[in-house]
């Protein structure tokens, strides 16, 4: 069993560093050149009101220290940022450059007052109207504060690199896991994160979960969709061993967008086949709880009833060639009557706890 010493030496031989100080202005002219990706997807997760982006620009212009920027170089030498998204988003938008997600101009900020600044009240980087625009000696003073860069250098492990990005994110902050997640996957495989929210914003599967607005909002659906496909063939005997869901889901997620040889085409088949399915017989019912007494579906989602009925379809999908051969309202009453619903479900279990019975119990269900 190797030494704690040896375990330093071969983490800090899979991480290479750098650092630069650098000013806004050539931090400008990168992001104009486009080798710096701020990542404008970010900008729905970490969000900065009014108030914070004035209190940045009041620093800079104070000539206040500000946190150092991580960014993490790519196979083509350009910048990804990992940790300072809001920083440098704010200082580009301030300048009126800032694109969004579609290539399209962002307005730019209209600053609020702070408290050792009250003027900035209603200014902007570079207005027609003298009153509400920065001078031009401020302007020149803004884009030659230097900024702290530590960079992550592509020789760097792939692993190390989104490590860092969840430690970064993690603490402190106000996004979900998913957000985060989410955002480490853009940084890691887009093209996976596209794939990923295509299968979330399937409309078979949001009629299916039904997930309140605050819910989409914090990325939930995104979540869920990345739960099926890590655990719909996931080894029965392995699930007791996940230890922490939101861990293992990203460490599978990771997994996933790494991987040269995942099998796109078959796992996105196999989504929306299940939720057609289960949107044609069940809708918006399909994961809510089965009332004997009453004779009707009700309640909120349930991650349970997910994992028995979405998970158990999903595992057993290629056995049925139409919607007629299976009836999955039928079997989620058969779930929910049945004697092996008890302690290992309570509201409470772990989720490894309770998705070990979950995932086999919704298997067996529809191979029966």
């Amino acid at each position: 069993m190797p030494t704690l010493e040896e375990e330093i030496e071969a983490g800090r031989r899979e991480i290479f560093t750098d650092s630069y100080s650098m000013s806004i202005g050539e931090i400008t002219n990168l992001y104009r050149d486009a080798e710096i990706d701020v990542h404008p997807e970010f900008q729905r997760v970490f969000r900065w009101d009014d108030l914070q982006k004035s209190r940045l620009v009041e620093s800079i212009l104070l000539g206040i220290p500000l946190p150092s920027i991580f960014v993490a170089q790519s196979e083509n030498g350009s910048w990804d940022v990992v940790d300072g998204v809001q920083r440098l988003s704010t200082i580009l938008q301030f300048q009126g450059i800032l694109k969004d997600d579609e290539g399209n101009l962002m307005p730019p900020i209209s600053l609020e007052g702070t408290r050792l600044l009250p003027s900035l009240a209603g200014k902007r980087w570079d207005d027609p109207d003298e009153g509400i625009s920065l001078t031009s000696a401020q302007r020149l003073d803004f884009k030659r504060a230097k900024l702290d860069l530590k960079i992550v250098k592509r020789e760097s492990s792939a692993d190390s690199k989104y490590d860092l990005f969840q430690r970064l994110n993690s603490y402190g902050s106000q996004a979900t896991q998913q957000e985060v997640r989410s955002c480490m996957l853009i940084g890691t495989n887009r093209d996976f994160y596209t794939w990923l929210a295509g299968l979330a914003t399937d409309a078979n599967f949001l009629s299916t979960v039904a997930l309140s607005e605050r819910l989409i909002g914090e990325q939930y659906h995104l979540e869920l969709a990345l739960r099926f496909v890590i655990f719909r063939r996931f080894p029965a005997d392995q699930i007791s061993t996940i230890g922490n869901l939101g861990e293992f889901v990203t460490n599978e997620a990771m997994r996933m967008a790494l991987a040269k040889d995942f099998e796109y085409d078959a796992e996105a088949a196999a989504f929306r086949k299940t939720f057609e399915f289960l949107n044609e017989t069940s809708g918006d019912l399909s994961f809510k709880r089965w009332n004997e007494a009453r004779q009707r579906f009700g309640g909120p989602f349930l991650n349970t009833s997910f994992e028995v009925i979405a998970m158990g379809l999903g595992h057993n999908i290629d056995r049925f060639a139409s919607v007629s051969e299976v009836d999955p309202t039928a079997k989620a009453k058969e779930f929910w009557t049945s004697d092996d619903y008890g302690a290992g479900f309570a509201t409470g279990v772990r989720a490894d706890a309770r998705m070990a019975k979950s995932i086999p119990l919704g298997r067996q269900l529809f191979s029966a």
